[in-house]
């Protein structure tokens, strides 16, 4: 196959790459809060919740989530397997047998595959997802770890822990077509590709370091120190942000990837004996990160406007997180005590509708839609309801309407995550029921 070695002794390759001028000092964190560019916890915000906890197989690691968001698949180092979660009911359906010391996992864009790299093996398992059978491994190098695919489905990129490579594999034909190698001491770990798929951001745990390869040429295109042992790495969604947990020094670097640097170090946790923070995902808005802390049983909730943070409790060893495609559920694997923590996550309010005209005498009701975690609540803040009509918190205006006339008034909806949303309103009552297939004995609507 073909190889080709990354020269990282050019360390300006790409714009905005911070030359190294020396070895890496292990107190970076404390130059680092000299500079005052680590930021603490914030505000506290309202917690997201843990709904279940779901027995899996021996030391889970890795999951993702297919992209119809039904299902959750979760590697299990302990004991070679593969745990499917039907994220409906929150049960293990299946169980796949893979390699030895299976890691991390990612899903094909269309759904259909799964890739999971073996560690003791030096393998990929290819997982058929329809049928949840493992059909092909691929040989890559030694210890592969992290593995990522590309937005069109057509290759999938292989962390190689022990050799310092990275295998390219094409997906249609499940051979590796190329492979990258690294400095022997920089140990590439965690690996994400930007949603264009035109750069892939790989995390070099003893390289205290991110490369940026160009997934077109597969060269390298940026070298960028980031904190002490970086492990994962996560791009937000519209690919502005890169953000990289560093075990070591219980720091999150947040990479501007329009120009290859850090722009902002986070402390991913209060904990005075570390919190060895591991795996890290966005939210499909895009407006928080979540990452698990090993050591601390936590998952730390960045705000990425405000870079703040704030934490909850999971299971024992939380290791990666991974989040249903509507954004409102997170699976977190335990490592420690071989589980799936599984999150209700917090969204913010949304409010709409279009009341329709009601009429004297004839009762009413009508069901703006609401959605939020927590669930909202809404309130009137400006004019008037309709005589005889009353709104209740959960959205619903009801009653029998007593006078004919235009009403105007203004609804607010709140949860306590970020701002209100409000909803003009004009509705009118008539002195005769509306005509139409739906009469006027009971409107509803959404």
């Amino acid at each position: 196959m073909p190889h080709k070695t990354i020269d990282t002794t050019h360390r300006g390759a790409g714009p905005g790459v911070r030359a190294r001028t020396g070895p890496r000092c292990t107190a970076g964190l404390a130059a680092i809060l000299a500079a005052g560019l680590m930021l603490t916890a914030g505000p506290a915000a309202q917690a997201d919740t843990v709904e279940t906890t779901i027995p899996v197989g021996a030391s889970p690691v890795g999951v993702a989530i297919t992209t119809d968001g039904t299902r959750a698949f979760v590697t299990s180092q302990g004991d070679g397997t593969v745990s499917v979660i039907d994220t409906a009911t929150n049960s293990v359906t299946g169980t796949i047998d893979v390699g030895s010391v299976p890691s991390r996992i990612a899903i094909t864009p269309d759904g259909t595959g799964a890739y999971v790299t073996n560690w003791s093996d030096g393998t990929v398992s290819v997982i058929d997802t329809a049928t949840n059978t493992e059909t092909t491994t691929i040989g890559v190098g030694s210890d592969p770890y992290g593995v990522a695919i590309t937005p069109d489905g057509t290759r999938a990129f292989v962390t190689n822990f022990h050799d310092s490579t990275v295998s390219v594999i094409d997906t249609a034909t499940n051979s590796v077509t190329d492979t990258i190698g690294f400095e022997a001491d920089l140990r590439p770990y965690g690996v994400a590709i930007t949603p264009d798929g035109t750069s892939a951001y790989i995390a070099n745990q003893f390289g205290d370091s991110v490369f940026v390869i160009d997934t077109t040429t597969n060269d390298i295109a940026g070298i960028i120190d980031v904190g002490d042992g970086p492990v994962e790495v996560a791009i937000t969604p519209d690919g502005t942000h890169a953000y990289v947990t560093n075990s070591s020094d219980n720091s999150v670097s947040v990479i501007d990837t329009a120009t290859n640097t850090v722009t902002i170090t986070i402390n991913a946790g209060d904990d005075p004996e570390g919190v060895a923070p591991q795996g890290v995902a966005i939210t499909p808005d895009g407006t928080r990160a979540y990452v698990t802390n090993y050591l601390a049983n936590t998952v730390s909730v960045i705000d990425t406007v405000a870079n703040t943070f704030t934490t909850f409790d999971v299971g024992i060893g939380p290791r990666a997180v991974a989040f249903t495609p509507d954004g409102t559920g997170a699976y977190v694997t335990n490592q420690n005590d071989s589980s799936v923590s599984v999150l209700e996550i917090d969204t913010e309010p949304t409010l709409t509708g279009t009341p329709p005209a009601g009429a004297v005498g004839q009762p009413y009701e009508y069901a703006f839609t609401l959605t939020g975690q927590p669930a909202p609540t809404i309130t009137v803040i400006a004019g008037s309801l309709p005589d005889g009509l009353t709104l209740s918190a959960d959205g619903v205006l009801s009653g029998t309407p007593t006078t004919v006339g235009p009403s105007a008034f203004l609804i607010s909806a709140g949860n306590g995550i970020g701002g209100d949303v409000q909803l003009s309103v004009a509705l009118d009552i008539t002195d005769t029921p509306p005509t139409g297939s739906s009469g006027s004995l009971g409107f509803t609507g959404s």
